[in-house]
């Protein structure tokens, strides 16, 4: 292989021998791996060697190959440590939170002002009013949940139009009650709801609970824990990141999977804008209803065109594994994805479809098939399920990756009308990204009883 720079449409041949190159392509041989103790641990001591043994160029090149890998090695060992730490993080629930849903369960036994009907009884006809602007969110994280239902209604130029359903599950239901009975948000409509009081769930056999079940039993046995998965040594660390993230509860989390089950949760409702409870709204959300859907059932932002080419550019090759011959012969890989987190939902049209049955099959698929026809969440079988359903919106609405990198400017995002923490670092773990976290903790009241009494703090 001959290197150089093109003078007057001429090539300069390589002065570095060409013995360099066969060494630095060829996989070192035993003989040729020494000891780390004897490999130079930087470029520094790499240097001095060299200027005292004055070696041959084969062994230059060795040695150089040496520390490179020893390099590489150390980076890849600390890269994973990262991933470890970072995914013990965000599976765990902080201190300050079980703090805080512990002082508001308390309250709610102890205060009949903090089990309110939420609603009140005059304000109920509301919730089934197609006149109002509904947002739905479930959450079990009160903290987060009151970041979403403060930004949303700050930012809305006709807060009284504004009816936020949040579903929580049983657990939460208490401390989101009495958050939300404390903390009202007026004029907007804030009704707060368990899932066990959702008839359709309680009822009959649910897809989703079933699919959940048989899911957490697979994916404890496919995926051997995090110990497991740590110790492997060929695979990326990308890679073992990626796994380690499937082991995150909220991957099995009702709360994630019941976005699919809208139309039967909602029967009265025509339109919706579903909200992530990672997310903060900067804007108002009401023009969202103003968008032509052209017939489609979710209105969402696509994530592969962007100037940001490391979170804008994931199709379906990104979620999918096109390896396996089911998906490879139902999908394309280049196709554009698109972004859960704040979707619009037409519920009507929806109904008309087998958008739900779709996810459910795919879902039952997937296990199957050792949870092997994608990555990870409730994403990819939702990519599968509203194939062909999907009306692309103008990505001001909602920019994503403000979880897994800083790299996006604090302009930028001041600029998006919804910034989306999806990630594993999240806006109220120590883990946050500190330049992006004030985004989120401008929403949060500090002198809060509550907040103040269970430490929580901006930084």
């Amino acid at each position: 292989m001959i290197l150089g720079p093109r003078i007057m449409g001429r090539r300069h041949e390589s002065t570095v021998p060409q013995v360099i190159y066969q060494v630095l392509e060829e996989p070192l041989s035993e003989d040729e791996v020494e000891a780390d103790t004897d490999v130079p641990q930087t470029l520094e001591d790499f240097i001095a060697e060299m200027k005292n043994a004055r070696p041959d160029a084969r062994t230059f090149a060795v040695r150089l190959k040496s520390m490179v890998t020893l390099l590489e090695q150390r980076t890849r060992t600390a890269k994973i440590q990262e991933y470890l730490y970072r995914h013990v993080a965000s599976s765990s629930i902080p201190k300050q939170l079980h703090c805080l849903a512990l002082k508001l369960a308390n309250e709610h036994s102890n205060n009949a002002n903090a089990r309110l009907q939420l609603p009140s009884p005059e304000l109920v006809p509301a919730l089934v009013d197609n006149s109002f602007y509904h947002f739905i969110l479930a959450s079990d994280n009160v903290l987060a949940a009151s970041v979403v239902a403060s930004s949303l209604v700050q930012n809305t130029l006709h807060p009284e139009k504004i009816v936020l359903h949040i579903i929580t599950d049983r657990k939460t239901f208490s401390p989101m009650q009495a958050w939300f009975s404390l903390h009202p948000l007026s004029p907007a409509i804030i009704e707060v709801k368990g899932l066990h009081h959702f008839d359709w769930l309680t009822k009959g056999k649910v897809p989703v609970l079933e699919a959940m079940e048989k899911d957490q039993k697979v994916r404890s046995q496919f995926r051997g824990g995090s110990s497991a998965i740590v110790s492997n040594n060929t695979e990326k660390p990308y890679v073992i990141a990626a796994k380690l993230q499937a082991l995150s509860p909220k991957y099995n989390s009702l709360m994630n999977h019941i976005r699919i089950h809208l139309p039967e949760l909602f029967p009265s409702l025509n339109k919706v804008v579903f909200l992530d409870d990672d997310i903060v709204v900067q804007t108002d959300l009401t023009p969202l209803w103003d968008i032509d859907m052209g017939g489609k059932v979710n209105g969402a932002v696509e994530t592969c065109r962007g100037e940001d080419k490391f979170v804008m550019s994931k199709r379906l090759k990104s979620y999918l594994n096109f390896s396996h011959p089911l998906i490879a012969k139902h999908f394309k890989p280049d196709e554009c994805a698109w972004a859960y987190g704040m979707n619009i939902f037409d519920l009507e049209v929806w109904r008309k479809t087998n958008i739900s049955l779709t996810y459910h099959h795919w879902v039952e698929e997937n296990l199957k098939s050792d949870l092997s026809l994608w990555q990870l969440g409730t994403l990819p079988p939702a990519l599968i399920a509203f194939h062909g359903h999907v009306h692309v919106i103008d990505p001001f609405w909602h920019m994503l990756g403000l979880g897994y990198q800083d790299n996006t400017s604090i302009e930028d995002a001041k600029n998006a009308g919804v910034i989306h923490f999806n990630g594993r670092a999240k806006p109220w773990l120590d883990i946050a990204f500190p330049k992006l976290r004030p985004l989120w903790t401008k929403y949060v009241d500090f002198s809060d009883k509550f907040v103040k009494g269970c430490h929580i703090r901006a930084s």
